[in-house]
Protein backbone atom coordinates (compact mmCIF):
# COMPACT_ATOMS: atom_id res chain seq x y z
CA UNK A 1 0.00 0.00 0.00
CA UNK A 2 1.10 3.55 -0.64
CA UNK A 3 1.67 5.95 2.17
CA UNK A 4 -0.66 8.88 2.75
CA UNK A 5 1.93 11.36 1.45
CA UNK A 6 2.30 9.52 -1.85
CA UNK A 7 -1.46 9.56 -2.34
CA UNK A 8 -1.69 13.30 -1.68
CA UNK A 9 1.24 14.00 -4.02
CA UNK A 10 -0.54 12.12 -6.81
CA UNK A 11 -2.05 14.65 -9.20
CA UNK A 12 -5.41 12.92 -9.25
CA UNK A 13 -5.91 13.27 -5.51
CA UNK A 14 -4.06 16.51 -4.71
CA UNK A 15 -7.32 18.48 -4.56
CA UNK A 16 -8.47 16.37 -1.58
CA UNK A 17 -5.93 18.01 0.75
CA UNK A 18 -7.06 21.53 -0.21
CA UNK A 19 -10.80 20.95 -0.45
CA UNK A 20 -12.61 21.94 2.80
CA UNK A 21 -15.27 19.28 2.21
CA UNK A 22 -12.71 16.65 3.14
CA UNK A 23 -11.21 18.39 6.18
CA UNK A 24 -11.83 16.86 9.57
CA UNK A 25 -14.40 18.69 11.64
CA UNK A 26 -12.92 20.63 14.59
CA UNK A 27 -13.61 19.04 17.95
CA UNK A 28 -15.33 22.19 19.27
CA UNK A 29 -17.88 22.03 16.46
CA UNK A 30 -18.59 18.28 16.62
CA UNK A 31 -21.07 18.45 19.45
CA UNK A 32 -24.45 20.10 19.07
CA UNK A 33 -24.90 22.95 21.55
CA UNK A 34 -28.10 22.80 23.57
CA UNK A 35 -29.41 25.33 26.05
CA UNK A 36 -30.32 24.98 29.70
CA UNK A 37 -33.88 23.84 28.96
CA UNK A 38 -32.56 20.44 27.93
CA UNK A 39 -29.84 19.94 30.54
CA UNK A 40 -32.07 17.51 32.46
CA UNK A 41 -31.57 14.88 29.76
CA UNK A 42 -28.01 14.32 31.00
CA UNK A 43 -29.11 13.15 34.45
CA UNK A 44 -32.83 12.34 34.21
CA UNK A 45 -33.77 8.66 34.49
CA UNK A 46 -36.32 9.00 31.68
CA UNK A 47 -33.49 9.47 29.18
CA UNK A 48 -31.29 6.67 30.50
CA UNK A 49 -31.36 3.32 28.72
CA UNK A 50 -28.96 0.48 29.43
CA UNK A 51 -27.73 -1.38 26.37
CA UNK A 52 -26.57 -4.99 26.53
CA UNK A 53 -26.01 -5.57 22.81
CA UNK A 54 -25.21 -3.25 19.93
CA UNK A 55 -27.05 -3.10 16.61
CA UNK A 56 -25.07 -6.06 15.29
CA UNK A 57 -25.74 -8.26 18.33
CA UNK A 58 -22.33 -7.91 19.97
CA UNK A 59 -22.37 -7.58 23.78
CA UNK A 60 -21.72 -4.07 25.07
CA UNK A 61 -22.02 -2.37 28.42
CA UNK A 62 -22.95 1.30 28.10
CA UNK A 63 -25.92 3.62 28.57
CA UNK A 64 -27.67 6.12 26.37
CA UNK A 65 -26.43 9.00 28.54
CA UNK A 66 -22.91 8.25 27.32
CA UNK A 67 -24.17 8.77 23.77
CA UNK A 68 -25.85 12.01 24.81
CA UNK A 69 -22.61 13.33 26.28
CA UNK A 70 -20.80 12.24 23.12
CA UNK A 71 -23.03 14.15 20.71
CA UNK A 72 -24.44 17.04 22.79
CA UNK A 73 -22.90 19.76 24.91
CA UNK A 74 -24.44 22.53 26.96
CA UNK A 75 -23.83 25.93 25.45
CA UNK A 76 -21.12 27.77 27.33
CA UNK A 77 -23.30 30.68 28.36
CA UNK A 78 -25.90 28.27 29.75
CA UNK A 79 -23.35 26.15 31.57
CA UNK A 80 -22.12 29.33 33.30
CA UNK A 81 -25.70 30.14 34.19
CA UNK A 82 -26.31 26.66 35.49
CA UNK A 83 -23.31 26.92 37.82
CA UNK A 84 -24.52 30.26 39.16
CA UNK A 85 -28.07 28.87 39.44
CA UNK A 86 -26.83 25.95 41.51
CA UNK A 87 -24.93 28.32 43.80
CA UNK A 88 -28.04 30.46 44.23
CA UNK A 89 -30.12 27.38 45.05
CA UNK A 90 -27.63 26.33 47.74
CA UNK A 91 -27.78 29.79 49.29
CA UNK A 92 -31.59 29.77 49.24
CA UNK A 93 -31.69 26.32 50.87
CA UNK A 94 -29.37 27.49 53.63
CA UNK A 95 -31.57 30.53 54.26
CA UNK A 96 -34.68 28.34 54.43
CA UNK A 97 -33.01 25.99 56.91
CA UNK A 98 -31.98 28.92 59.09
CA UNK A 99 -35.52 30.36 58.91
CA UNK A 100 -37.02 27.00 59.92
CA UNK A 101 -34.55 26.68 62.76
CA UNK A 102 -35.51 30.12 64.11
CA UNK A 103 -39.24 29.35 63.79
CA UNK A 104 -38.87 26.15 65.78
CA UNK A 105 -36.93 27.94 68.51
CA UNK A 106 -39.78 30.49 68.94
CA UNK A 107 -42.48 27.83 69.48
Amino acid sequence: MSSQEEILNDGRFSCVARDPRFWEMPEKERKVKIDKRFRAMFHDKKFKLRYTVDKRGRPVNYTSTENLRKFYALSESDSDLSESDSKELKVKKKKKKKAKGKGEADS
